[in-house]
């Protein structure tokens, strides 16, 4: 084994590891989004969260995490689509926002 073949192993690695973790976070977006348009009363469209941006930003305690936002679309009367964003920083929800929205 050579010193290239350990590279592109832990690459690899690396890589899937972070895909993994990746996959966490985003069902931790999910459920967020989901509980809260629950508690909105109003339906969650598509049943999925979209990346839609990813920064470097240091928490409360100074440590540099991963900051993530992810949108996803509702819906008040079922007639139209309406866009929400969460956002994240590490595992932890910062916030949850609504587009403004029709009320029946």
């Amino acid at each position: 084994m050579q010193l290239s073949d350990l590279l592109i192993l832990t690459l690899i690695l690396f890589t899937g590891t972070y895909w993994w973790h990746a996959l966490g976070i985003k069902e931790i977006a999910f459920d967020a989004s989901k509980v809260y348009c629950e508690k909105m009363d109003v339906q969650m469209l598509d049943d999925s969260v979209e990346l839609r941006g990813l920064w470097f930003k240091k928490d409360q305690h100074n440590k540099l995490k991963l900051w993530r936002s992810y949108f996803f679309e509702f819906s008040s009367m079922g007639d139209q689509r309406y866009k929400g964003r969460v956002i994240l920083l590490g595992s932890q929800v910062l916030s949850i926002e609504l587009e403004p929205y029709r009320i029946s």
